[in-house]
């Protein structure tokens, strides 16, 4: 079985396993690692907004809470005020976020290297204390509840997030199809135009590249993730609050990226799951678990700098090669007339 090969069988596997949480994890451990594994999925799509911008276009950005925070308040002002559904506040979250991010970036990527990094904290910054002087509106750092809306209805049958399994698997299929769209989108023109800005981008400039645009069209699709994600979260805890919006938040998140592989697709979903769990085994038995954690991201950055994907691909090589060096040449009789020949001119 060739590398290829064996990465794709453990993708399928991974997304089996994701497929039978519900049913099979019950059977092991507490109901309650269901939700963990819920919100793993949600803040992983944090992080991909991260990777967005680090990993396909070389921007580090602190500010990805700003539309994080964007998402929830869109998702639960949605319901509270216009009896919005599950999905029509997803859709208004999103939108809104990818807005914000328009306002934002039309400044901010004009910017590169820790000029960016710094812009987008202000930013983050500026929405955060206005949220938090909102209070009326937003709740401030108290927050905003709401009741559970529905995902589904048709007739007498009605789905409703008050479920968890169905709840895990509508968090599931939405993270699903924007991992799917960022795949789609990385792989097209646009996001070759993405790693060329990466790579350099003044020669990018000089191959015809808009460079300004290209970042700036990056900068809102990560808005829109953060977004997703930031509603997703909304409904998951039934809840919004400011306190999500200031940047320590998008730090977290860029550590799960950076630990999970910026410049890998799912990279930043194992990640955030290898932290997240790490954090909910040891947090109840020492209270300075973050010390761990940042040893952790240290270890990682020094004997893995493309992270946990990046070691996955280089282990795949080493075994590609392994595969080659052990295959025997189908007629080795012809490989050294071949050779005698090019030398003799």
């Amino acid at each position: 079985m060739t590398a290829t090969n064996i990465s794709r069988v453990a993708l399928v596997v991974f997304a089996g396993l994701l497929l039978a949480v519900p049913v099979v994890m019950p059977m092991f451990v507490s109901p309650f690692w269901i939700d963990i594994i819920a919100e793993i999925l949600i803040w992983s799509l944090l992080a991909a907004s991260v990777n967005l911008l680090l990993g396909y276009v070389g921007l580090l950005s602190f500010g990805q809470a700003l539309f994080f925070g964007v998402g929830m308040y869109g998702a639960a002002l949605s319901v509270i005020h216009w009896g919005a559904d599950f999905w029509g506040g997803l859709a208004v979250g999103i939108v809104a976020a990818m807005l914000m991010a328009a306002i934002a970036g039309s400044v901010a990527v004009r910017l590169t290297w820790h000029y960016f990094a710094i812009i987008t904290v202000v930013f983050s910054l500026i929405l955060y204390f206005a949220a938090m002087s909102a209070k009326p509106i937003t709740g401030g750092d108290d927050g905003i509840s709401f009741s559970t809306p529905k995902v589904f209805s048709f007739g007498d049958l009605e789905l409703s997030l008050a479920d968890q399994s169905v709840q895990y698997y509508t968090i599931l299929l939405v993270v699903a199809a924007c991992y799917g769209l960022f795949g789609f989108i990385v792989r097209s023109p646009l996001g070759v135009r993405f790693m060329a800005v990466r790579e350099n981008d003044r020669r990018a400039a000089l191959v015809g590249i808009n460079v300004y645009l290209t970042r700036y069209l990056a900068f809102v699709l990560a808005g829109g993730l953060a977004g997703a994600s930031g509603a997703l979260f909304a409904f998951f805890g039934r809840y919004a609050s400011a306190s999500y919006m200031f940047y320590h938040v998008s730090g977290e998140a860029v550590v799960w990226a950076i630990v999970g592989g910026a410049g890998s697709l799912l990279g930043p979903l194992f990640g955030t799951g290898l932290l997240i769990i790490f954090r909910e085994l040891i947090s109840t038995v020492w209270e300075h678990y973050l010390f761990v954690v940042g040893a952790i991201t240290v270890l990682v950055v020094m004997f893995a700098p493309r992270g946990l994907a990046g070691a996955w691909s280089d282990f795949m090589k080493v075994i590609g090669r392994n595969k080659r060096a052990e295959t025997p040449t189908s007629n080795p009789g012809l490989s050294k007339p071949a050779a005698d020949t090019k030398l003799g001119g």
